[in-house]
């Protein structure tokens, strides 16, 4: 399990040219193990974006014990990027198509004045939000839908439906958390998703922007910052076995 504030990174998955969340860990891997390994993820996360839950799986010939692995690798790892603990599993395991579900968190420090503590990781609104009325909209996400409209760049031969289990928006003082979980999500889909909710809650559009967005219709869906958005969980089946054997 990793977790890592993706500021200056260009998203979890490998690029040739900017740095990644899978190219640091392939490489600290390589300088623990001495071999080159393959890091698969269960989530892509966005560039900018965070983990405090995200799961990986790589296959490896090393004969180094299981505890060593976690502190090696953050030996190697820049500060920015920790592995917080790693198991064996079974060979067929796979992080991200043995996944049930994902769940994300998009964190808006609510208030007229910014932070400079929480400019890295919440999306300043000034502008008070309606939170009950946000949350009413966040309910029509609920279920299963096709999120194409609400996605960037998906392919037009992979189908975009999923099932989202909740979508909940809440307030903790000047903080709102807009919380879901689905069996998967796509390109930019959370970010466009709430960026709708929060001009719900602006006032700017009623709660059936929402469906008019699922419906065919989504007319202007503002896209929030990714520095908002932190992976927190991944759900799998009670059977998966993460153990030191």
């Amino acid at each position: 399990m990793v977790e890592y504030e993706g500021t200056r990174y260009a998203g979890f998955q490998l690029q040739v040219e900017d740095p990644t969340i899978q190219g640091e860990l392939e490489q600290a891997l390589a300088k623990f193990t001495g071999q080159g390994s393959r890091v698969r993820g269960a989530s892509r996360t966005d560039s900018g974006a965070h983990a405090k839950g995200q799961v990986v799986d790589f296959l490896t010939s090393t004969q180094h014990p299981l505890e060593k692995f976690a502190p090696a690798m953050n030996f190697h790892l820049p500060e920015d990027i920790n592995v917080l603990e790693a198991y064996r599993v079974d060979q067929d395991f796979n992080s991200r198509r043995c996944a049930l579900s994902r769940t994300y968190q998009y964190s808006i420090f609510n208030r007229p004045s910014p932070s400079p503590l929480r400019r890295l990781t919440h999306l300043w609104v000034r502008e008070p939000l309606d939170v009950a009325r946000m949350n009413e909209a966040a309910q029509l996400l609920v279920g299963t839908h096709d999120f194409r409209l609400l996605a960037v760049g998906h392919p037009e031969d992979r189908s975009a439906v999923r099932n989202v289990m909740r979508w909940d928006v809440t307030r903790n003082g000047d903080t709102v958390v807009i919380e879901c979980e689905s069996n998967g999500f796509m390109k930019q889909q959370i970010r466009k998703s709430n960026g709708i909710l929060v001009e719900i809650g602006r006032g700017k559009y009623p709660v059936e922007k929402i469906t008019q967005a699922l419906e065919g219709n989504p007319g202007e869906t503002p896209l929030l910052s990714a520095h908002g958005l932190c992976l927190i969980s991944v759900k799998y089946p009670s059977s998966t076995r993460f153990g030191p054997e």
